[in-house]
């Protein structure tokens, strides 16, 4: 069993990693520090979330830089502002008895002007997104020429966000006798990629929790019906009356929605997405990280750099598009040798999906039930007790009002007065859930992959969209760019085919007009959208949008979310969806290419 200071460190540096309460290295620790430390090499980690990265580089980093020399000597790359906040942050909490050592962190949403500021006083390490470092870049407020060091964190997030040409750019004005140090979850094809342009003879570190996951999560689902969805996300809440927990959204304006209903319903929740500005996103984080807010509702943005010890629950109000989404959300929990438990809330057609998260990470899934009204209300009152029992008394305070206290509750025996104070909060739950419905759903009707996929029938209709591969799409990038685009659902959303110029989208029968009528003419980059419904199904053989998806048969649809009157105190939780009086022309199937341009200098540099 190592310890930091036998991985090769400076004292000082194991002083300030021992403060913070780290004693044994984590694995990808271990293996890298003492590869890095020594300086000239590049390295590719892979390696999961929750796993000590941010020490796995920003120890050696540390050690390397000169403190004597005031310039940019290392550049952190990160895809997300919480993200980069993060490191920035774990990097002066590592650098404590660093005399002298300065980093800023430049990102999108915050001031320009204090970041350049920061950087003109002297800075030895710089932590930035993208966007915000190309900015600095045009603005000549940042030189990267004299540059040692390149971190790429979270490689393959940065590039499913589409920042690419944006790494492109970056690489090619920092000097060429760089380091690069590349850590990223999974090793798609522009990851490697990078690793083959820009690093010379890498070394490669992959640890076995990149492939398992953290043994002290509990994987568990529940099956519900969809408008059901919302009902068992309380239910769950109230049963697990310690809970402080992520529960995460696939798209904005359904985070937005959850947690709203939430508060409304008087539960101690917010949001977290992409449509909030940096003070919102700082506040509501703030919040968090103290404790003052027990729920968070978040966009898989939050997957990435949030950095929250104690997280009990994380909650998927929907299964993320992708696994490496599902183990980043789940990661967010079991931190620092703690256990916590990963709940997915699903409908029967997801059944799939989950076995093939089991396969593909080793680890079963627990079917749990949702909690009956009765359970919920033992749980509330088994609460109530506790907090009796351990309450401070403070005697001197309440010693004048105990005379009158005594005489309002005398004739009552000790065990009346207990049932009529146990009976003040414990009533409230019981009229709540009073005659309150089973929302667990049978499972049923559903075959294994080996039999032949699903059993749903051909429920979605197709609808052709005029963007694609070529304009820097992929699967989960096309569903936001509709969802946001439109309002629309994920869950009226089936299988999405992403070809070169163009992509098909599965959308339930009668929601495919109103999306198509949102999206046609609206604007993609420099790109006119047009839809059309048809009829063309992918080849065998394409992968689905679900991978779990037969390529013959698309998703069950959704019913349209309602919740009873007993569950939910909010009404409308779903969208009303545009009524459209005249019914969309069918026309003929997508030519086998389409519109757009002639692109090819645009896309001719691809990797």
């Amino acid at each position: 069993m190592h310890s930091f200071q036998d991985l090769g460190l400076d004292a000082r540096l194991v002083k300030g990693v021992e403060a913070l309460g780290f004693v044994t290295p984590t694995p990808i620790q271990a293996q890298a520090i003492p590869a890095l430390v020594q300086g000239g090499r590049d390295l590719v980690g892979l390696a999961q979330t929750g796993t000590g990265k941010t020490a796995a580089f920003g120890l050696p980093l540390l050690q390397l830089i000169d403190l004597r020399q005031e310039f940019p000597q290392v550049l952190v790359l990160a895809p997300t502002r919480e993200l980069c906040v993060q490191i920035h942050k774990d990097l002066v909490s590592f650098s404590t008895h660093l005399q002298g050592f300065e980093a800023v962190a430049v990102y999108g949403g915050s001031s320009i002007v204090d970041q350049i500021r920061k950087i003109k006083r002297g800075v030895h390490v710089v932590v930035a997104t993208p966007g915000r470092l190309i900015d600095l870049l045009e603005r000549k407020a940042l030189d990267l020429g004299r540059v040692k060091i390149l971190v790429l964190d979270e490689a393959d997030e940065m590039l499913n966000m589409g920042f690419k040409e944006d790494i492109d750019f970056i690489l090619k004005n920092t000097p060429d006798d760089r380091n690069t140090w590349l850590f990223s979850a999974t090793m798609p094809r522009e990851v490697k990629a990078i690793s083959k342009h820009y690093m010379q003879d890498p070394v490669e570190i992959t640890t076995e929790s990149n492939q398992k996951g953290n043994e002290n999560i509990e994987h568990c689902y529940a099956v519900v019906k969809a408008k059901d969805r919302y009902a068992a996300l309380k239910r769950f809440v109230d049963a697990n009356v310690e809970i402080f927990g992520i529960i995460f959204c696939r798209t904005k304006i359904e985070t937005q929605e959850v947690a709203e209903h939430l508060m409304r319903d008087g539960y101690n929740a917010d949001s977290l997405h992409g449509d909030l500005s940096q003070a919102q996103r700082d506040k509501v984080m703030s919040r968090y990280r103290e404790r003052t807010l027990q729920l968070l509702v978040a966009t898989d943005v939050a997957a990435r750099g949030i950095d929250v010890r104690d997280v009990t629950h994380v909650i998927h109000y929907n299964l993320p598009d992708e696994l490496e989404n599902y183990m980043h959300r789940s990661g967010r929990t079991a931190r620092a040798g703690k256990s916590g438990m990963s709940l997915a809330i699903v409908h029967t057609k997801d059944i799939g999906r989950i076995r093939q998260i089991e396969r593909s990470t080793g680890r079963p899934f627990k079917q749990v039930q949702v909690p009956n009204g009765m359970e919920v209300c033992e749980k509330q009152l088994m609460k109530l007790v506790k907090k009796v029992h351990d309450v401070e008394v403070n005697e001197a305070e309440i010693e004048p009002y105990l005379e009158h206290i005594y005489e309002e509750l005398k004739g009552l025996d000790r065990d009346e007065l207990i049932h009529r104070f146990v009976s003040i909060e414990f009533n409230r739950f019981l009229e709540y859930y009073k005659g309150a419905m089973d929302l667990n759903a049978e499972v049923r009707g559903v075959r294994s992959e080996s039999a032949g996929g699903r059993a749903y029938g051909d429920v979605h209709n197709r609808m052709f969209i005029s963007i694609g591969a070529k304009d820097g799409l992929d699967k989960g990038k096309l569903l936001r760019f509709v969802c946001d685009t439109t309002g629309e659902k994920g869950s009226s959303i089936g299988r999405i085919d992403v070809q070169g110029v163009y992509s098909f989208v599965d959308i339930l029968p009668d929601r495919i007009e109103d999306v198509m009528r949102k999206l046609n003419g609206t604007m993609f980059k420099d790109r006119k959208v047009r839809t059309e419904l048809t009829d063309t199904r992918p080849s065998k053989g394409k992968k689905s949008f679900r991978e779990d998806a037969p390529t013959d048969k698309p998703f069950a649809p959704r019913k349209k979310e309602s919740y009873k009157k007993h569950e939910s105190s909010s009404k409308g939780f779903a969208r009303d969806p545009w009524k459209d009086d005249k019914p969309a022309k069918k026309k003929a199937p997508a030519p086998a290419t389409g519109s757009g341009g002639n692109r090819k200098d645009k896309f001719k540099s691809r990797w």
